[in-house]
């Protein structure tokens, strides 16, 4: 057994139907610390699944009528703790499905190489048990998706993934903000609203006109004031730009505090309930 940096090698099973695919994801994937096999037909991955155990699947359209959320279904039979990562077509039906079945993340295809990798080494690196728990599914009508989320740093980064899926039909740069503002007020309520306790849980919902995509947020905490605000870039006086991060240095805070300042850029309206633990923004759909 290989062994890096004192941890054993992680096995990852590849289905999928196109063997393009299989050369292109072996080609990013592929690391010192891991093993990871292809196979064409979802049969054949249950048979894998039965002989061994593994640490992550990543499904897509096999041969015979198997598809990603097939093979999950049947496959957390046979092994409940393996992560599973779905590749298929872009819409939203699929992706609310695949958090429904508690999905670990969801790609279209043509599959993008690094938010794939950095989803892969995330699910690899969580020693999380109850993991399964962590996006539970609220609302599915396309137009309306409500999500529980437990307060956790990679729940964040996956309901991120999930929302850029959901809405895979706007416009890049539009997709790209939305989902960069969301992560970052998510990030925020976790950080400052839950205090990053993993026991608590907050909400986001993500609201689809025919002219804009509305993005709620709220926590479980006490909320805060933009009138006592320190350790964040909005509050900083015009005189010194970079006030809190003497601030946040001060009190042993990680750098950062430019979540809301920088969600502002991206969006065009963003609002904050009176007591501070909601968050509203729009982005119009030019």
């Amino acid at each position: 057994m290989l062994f890096v940096d004192f941890m054993a090698s992680r096995s990852l099973l590849v289905v999928d139907a196109d063997p393009a695919v299989h050369a292109f994801v072996a080609g990013f994937l592929q690391r010192q610390d891991r093993e990871i096999q292809t196979v064409f037909d979802g049969g054949e991955a249950l048979e894998r699944l039965r002989t061994a155990p593994c640490d992550l699947l990543l499904a897509g359209q096999g041969r015979n009528g198997f598809n990603g959320l097939n093979l999950l279904r049947r496959a957390r039979a046979i092994r409940p703790a393996t992560k599973v990562i779905l590749a298929g077509e872009a819409g939203p039906a699929p992706v609310l499905e695949a958090i429904r079945e508690r999905a670990w993340s969801y790609f279209h295809k043509p599959l993008p190489e690094n938010p794939l990798a950095d989803m892969v080494q995330q699910a690899l690196d969580s020693p999380s048990r109850t993991w399964g728990e962590d996006i539970r599914l609220l609302s599915a009508r396309p137009e309306w998706v409500a999500l529980d989320i437990r307060c956790k740093l990679e729940a964040a980064d996956r309901a991120t993934q999930f929302l850029k899926e959901i809405h895979a039909d706007l416009p890049v740069g539009v997709r790209e903000d939305a989902a960069a503002a969301f992560r970052e007020l998510l990030l925020n309520a976790i950080e400052h609203g839950a205090k990053s306790d993993a026991r608590k849980r907050g909400r986001a919902s993500f609201i689809r006109t025919s002219r804009s995509l509305i993005v709620h947020v709220a926590d479980p905490g006490a909320g805060f004031s933009f009138d006592f605000l320190p350790h964040a870039a909005v509050s900083n006086p015009a005189d010194a730009p970079i006030r809190h991060v003497e601030i946040r240095a001060e009190h042993g805070q990680r750098p950062g505090g430019f979540g809301i300042l920088m969600a502002r850029n991206m969006v065009d309206e963003l609002i904050y309930n009176e007591r501070g633990n909601a968050v509203l923004f729009v982005k119009y759909l030019k």
